[in-house]
């Protein structure tokens, strides 16, 4: 591969910003994304559900391997079969939290049912091939389909729609109940469709289970652990 082509090499399109209402939009999609848990039944059409699929096909991708496949779960009795794999999961993990296991008990799933679409997200078999930036690195896949998730999420947002990644359940379990190929990987469960209205805050940070910890805590200058010389100013949230 040949890294010294110029610009002119490629097909182009003007690197212009955005106006102050798209970006103020787009700023707006990501501070207003919640992990939904509470949903309001009613439908996602096939128009608005076929723009979300293809925002999250328009994600990056190490080495351009688009790892995501969608399978969108129709049939109620996949959907129990779903939801049966996560409450086992839910209770296995309450009793790893030890003390918190009452606390973890009252968080419920209940989108793997009431959710207006079911969709879960995998990783396909052979992606073992794809060396291109993942020959150091292989969960540059898993990272990869993540991004799909994320534009997906902040795509059902623009929408007014609400979306849950559910992620406790047996893999095997679900891969096995989905009849997938040997060697794919069920990354996510998500549940999509419209709520009544967000969270003004993460539901975990409400239910005091977690806080967002300050941008400066996470930034570091030069090398681990050094802070930056100008600290970012405090968030308001």
């Amino acid at each position: 591969m040949n890294d010294t082509h110029d610009l002119d090499h490629y097909r182009t399109i003007a690197a212009t910003a955005f106006t102050d209402s798209e970006r103020a939009a787009v700023y707006r999609a990501i501070h207003e994304r919640r992990d939904m848990r509470h949903f309001a039944g009613g439908t996602v059409s096939d128009e608005v559900l076929l723009r979300l699929l293809r925002a999250a096909h328009h994600a990056p991708s190490v080495g351009f391997m688009q790892p995501w496949r969608f399978i969108r779960v129709r049939e109620r009795a996949l959907r129990e079969g779903i939801h049966t794999l996560v409450e086992q999961e839910r209770v296995l993990t309450a009793q790893a939290l030890g003390e918190r296991e009452d606390d973890f008990m009252q968080l419920k799933v209940q989108g793997v049912l009431d959710a207006a679409e079911l969709l879960v997200v995998a990783l396909p078999p052979g992606r073992e091939a794809h060396v291109f930036g993942r020959r150091t690195m292989p969960e540059m896949d898993l990272a990869s389909a993540a991004c799909a998730i994320q534009n997906l999420w902040l795509a059902a947002r623009a929408e007014g729609l609400g979306m849950g990644w559910v992620s406790i359940y047996d893999p095997q379990a679900l891969a096995q109940l989905l009849e997938m190929p040997a060697g794919s990987y069920p990354l996510a469960v998500l549940c999509l469709g419209p709520v009544q209205a967000y969270y003004a805050e993460p539901m975990l940070q409400q239910e005091k289970w977690a806080a967002r910890a300050p941008l400066q805590d996470m930034l570091f200058e030069e090398r681990w652990g050094q802070a930056p010389q100008t600290p970012p100013p405090a968030e308001m949230e």
